[in-house]
């Protein structure tokens, strides 16, 4: 009797999946590509139509094949360039240190290594994955997937992040941003009016501002307690009705919320509205900013609690209707909480997302974070 085996389950290829070995090489360069486990890129190689025998193969193989393509539909200028020098793929650097290329990729920018480390890094490495991940939609590649798909992904992931010589606990909420618990504080992304969206919406902010709110036992609204505090903060900083910087924190308490152990909400102004327009810009460098802010005010007000304040919990700014990529928010958010672990603060960090596939992408950022990285 003939027994048919089933086939490995199969999806199409991951931004997360991708970006992660796309690090990977960066750090090892493509001279060490056979040396390195990247089943995501090989995957994609093995399903790309192969060149005519004769042609000769590069010494990376197939899958410095798919890097070198990826890289070449950029479009040129400085990202091009930026990343040809991260993996090696410039004439002549294929053998150089990882600290050479990301130096000269940084000099492509005319930034500080340690600039482009936590800036643009991100955005270039980011763009070869999604070229990559184009590539393969092009000519419908799909990969094994890495996981059996019966399993589904947890909604709390604890994970150990190196930071600066030493190892440091975070965790990744994959829910949405009311079901937190036991969390001191909360962070809500904000335009620069403070100025709250309707309570119906589907935003961070609206959906802290539902949660908070005080009801009566047929679910009647009582107090709209986040909306009033806050503009009772805006108008004791003498801001109603006008614009703060962007970067700016206010602060008030976590309303309803206090029962489920949330202590405050840390209001980040990011969105500049447009003049005139339903629409608003959030730059990268205001979020890393106005994060930066969130820990100098965790610091100021800690120890007027009992317990003391001590965790904090970021969604990905701006990463809605704001404009940035998931990517791009997770590297301006994660260069003021670097900065701030690297001075040997103590906090307890934690992210929230809503979609399955964004928590992929921050467990697997976290996963690569290696000290100097």
């Amino acid at each position: 009797m003939l027994i048919v085996m089933p086939s490995p389950p199969r999806h199409q290829l991951e931004h997360g999946a991708v970006l992660a070995e796309v690090r990977k090489v960066r750090r090892a360069g493509v001279v060490r590509l056979r040396e390195l486990a990247v089943p995501v890129l090989a995957g994609v190689a093995r399903e790309l139509p192969q060149p005519p025998s004769g042609d000769g193969e590069l010494p990376g193989g197939p899958v410095e094949k798919v890097l070198r393509l990826a890289v070449s539909r950029m479009g040129g200028g400085t990202l091009q360039t930026a990343a040809e020098y991260s993996l090696g793929l410039a004439q002549g650097t294929r053998d150089w240190p990882a600290a050479d290329r990301r130096r000269r990729a940084a000099q492509v920018y005319g930034v500080s290594v340690e600039r482009f480390r936590k800036h643009h890094e991100f955005m270039v490495l980011g763009q070869i994955a999604e070229q990559i991940v184009q590539v393969a939609q092009r000519d419908r590649v799909t990969v094994v997937a890495a996981v059996p798909a019966e399993r589904l992904p947890d909604a709390h992931r604890a994970l150990d992040v190196r930071v600066h010589g030493r190892t440091v606990p975070v965790t990744v909420h994959v829910h949405s941003v009311d079901l937190l618990r036991d969390i001191d504080v909360v962070v809500s992304p904000s335009n620069t009016y403070f100025a709250l969206p309707a309570p119906y919406k589907s935003s961070v902010s609206a959906t802290l501002r539902r949660a908070g709110a005080r009801r009566d036992a047929t679910g009647g609204l009582v107090e709209d307690r986040i909306l009033d505090e806050l503009g009772g903060w805006a108008a004791r900083h003498g801001a109603p009705g006008r614009a703060a910087l962007p970067g700016t924190v206010a602060v008030t308490s976590a309303g309803a919320l206090a029962g489920q152990g949330i202590r405050r909400f840390y209001h980040v102004a990011v969105a500049v509205p447009r003049p005139e327009s339903n629409d608003y810009d959030v730059q990268p460098a205001d979020i890393t900013r106005g994060v930066a802010r969130v820990f100098a005010q965790l610091a100021e007000e800690a120890g007027d609690f009992d317990p003391p304040l001590r965790s904090v919990c970021l969604p990905l700014l701006g990463a809605g209707r704001g404009g940035l990529t998931p990517l791009e928010s997770f590297g301006a958010l994660w260069a003021a909480v670097e900065a701030e672990l690297a001075r040997g603060a103590e906090w307890d960090i934690h992210f929230v997302v809503r979609r399955h596939a964004r928590g992929d992408l921050v467990e697997r950022l976290l996963a690569g974070m290696r000290e100097g990285d």
